[in-house]
């Protein structure tokens, strides 16, 4: 099991598990980020801050520290 921040552009993923609480869980929910769900991942910064993900037909901005938080399993 590995988490979505060690994932690398064009690469996709089933998110097994959202570790986060409150407001972030929340926000990542309505974005469609939850458990069985799958994401591509369409960019990622130089220096790692963010990484663009793709949820179903949505594109969301996530900070790393965030995508620490989800594990995935590599599809």
């Amino acid at each position: 099991m590995i988490f979505l921040a060690d994932l690398t552009t064009d690469e996709k993923a089933e998110v097994l598990q959202v570790n986060a609480e409150g407001e972030l869980k929340q926000r990542l929910a309505s974005f469609g980020l939850r458990k069985n769900s799958f994401v591509k991942i369409k960019l990622v910064t130089i220096l790692k801050r963010t990484m663009e993900v793709e949820v179903g037909n949505s594109m969301i901005a996530l900070r790393f520290e965030e995508a620490q938080k989800i594990k995935v399993k590599k599809i």
